[in-house]
């Protein structure tokens, strides 16, 4: 079968990149063609445009690329048509996505599934309306969205599993905990000294607005830590080289889980890294700053539909990391909270609730049991 996969970052192209794998294993005939990345393309397949020039975050940004966004979307709306694929598979990117599963279902081309649904519980859930309308199946990786999407929008999908934690199991069963000696690079000093580990996200605006601080609140530490940042896949070393000109940090590129794998602890910016933090056992302190962060903050208290912007709080369903977001996002509250941590008042706490997570997530192989899935439906008599 023919199968177009469209993801718009870098933990899309990994997610992304396993399903694939997970499908030629269950079909050997597999074609594929995507919007993706390196770890797609490794894969097998053609790529039609990278991530990288899909991944614009923030109202600014969009609007001064908006000439190449709608060119992109018209080119993949468009190759879509010509190539005639068997199913077009979204992950997460729900304000391209939505888009490109809109004109699939106008247009009759084949059915539509979403692997990594839209977090519509957390912002924009009237985009529930869409999904009903356009994706023939969700795919979800997140508990409690079960809940959330059959119970409260009468909307049946499929819990496959987290890929993140399936990730994280195969990479610890292959590799085991490494030393920091193993996080070694030609042009810096490897350290024997417990690691603390910064992941500050993985698009550009998000590092600018918080490795700073990160760093800052670290400096205190450097003569007996070892502080790492763990660099984006896609993100040039020059560019964290902005803000870590005067820092006592070091970067290392494309070696999170190694990098998380020796960490004694990690100020994470709210995303996928927190979870990946979880599932290999290090304590964190999550960091994120907002733009008018007073204002951002009232509205979380308020208005804003979930408590938590953490994906270990969201499955625990209760605080078992900090989260020092908008106007509670400053050097000094993240100092405060990382102490606490490295002085094991809090430490041991965090690991005992990371069990909780685990059990929440279940053992499932997300890529291989969202693949069989798939592939059972397309072959279905019934399949839209």
């Amino acid at each position: 079968m023919k199968y177009y996969l469209i993801v718009g970052e870098a933990s899309g192209d990994l997610h992304a990149s396993h399903l694939m794998r997970s499908l030629k294993e269950h079909d050997p005939q597999a074609q594929f063609r995507f919007f993706g990345g390196d770890l797609m393309t490794a894969v097998a397949g053609t790529r039609v445009r990278h991530y990288r020039e899909l991944a614009y975050m923030g109202f600014v940004p969009v609007l001064m690329h908006l000439p190449a966004i709608l060119r992109n979307m018209r080119q993949c709306k468009q190759d879509i048509s010509q190539w005639r694929p068997d199913v077009v598979i979204l992950v997460d990117y729900p304000g391209f996505n939505l888009s490109v599963a809109r004109y699939v279902r106008r247009h009759h081309v084949c059915p539509v599934y979403y692997y990594i649904s839209p977090k519509l519980w957390a912002w924009k859930e009237y985009r529930i309306k869409n999904i009903k309308r356009d994706v023939d199946e969700l795919f979800s990786i997140l508990p409690f969205e079960v809940d959330f999407f059959q119970k409260k929008h009468h909307y049946p999908i499929h819990y496959v599993g987290n890929p993140t934690a399936s990730e994280v199991r195969q990479w610890l069963a292959d590799h085991g905990r490494q030393a920091p000696a193993s996080l070694s690079d030609d042009s810096l000093q490897t350290s024997e000294r417990p690691v603390i580990a910064l992941l500050a996200g993985s698009r550009r605006q998000e590092i600018k607005d918080n490795l700073p601080a990160m760093l800052q609140a670290t400096a205190h530490l450097a003569d007996r830590y070892d502080v790492v940042v763990a660099g984006a896949p896609g993100i040039e070393p020059e560019y964290y080289a902005r803000y870590m000109s005067d820092a006592a940090a070091r970067l290392v590129t494309d070696q999170t889980y190694p990098l998380l794998a020796c960490a004694t602890a990690a100020l994470v910016t709210s995303g996928t890294a927190t979870l990946e933090a979880c599932m290999f056992g290090v304590p964190q302190v999550v960091c994120y700053e907002t733009p008018l962060p007073r204002l951002i903050g009232f509205l979380k208290r308020h208005f804003i539909n979930v408590r938590w912007v953490s994906l270990v709080n969201l499955i625990a369903d209760r605080e078992v990391v900090p989260e020092l977001v908008a106007d509670s996002f400053s050097v000094s509250n993240i100092r405060s909270q990382l102490d606490d941590i490295l002085a094991g008042s809090r430490r041991q706490q965090m690991l005992q609730d990371y069990q909780e997570v685990h059990r929440r997530l279940g053992d499932s192989h997300a890529p291989d049991t969202a693949a069989r899935l798939m592939i059972r439906l397309l072959k279905s008599p019934n399949r839209a």
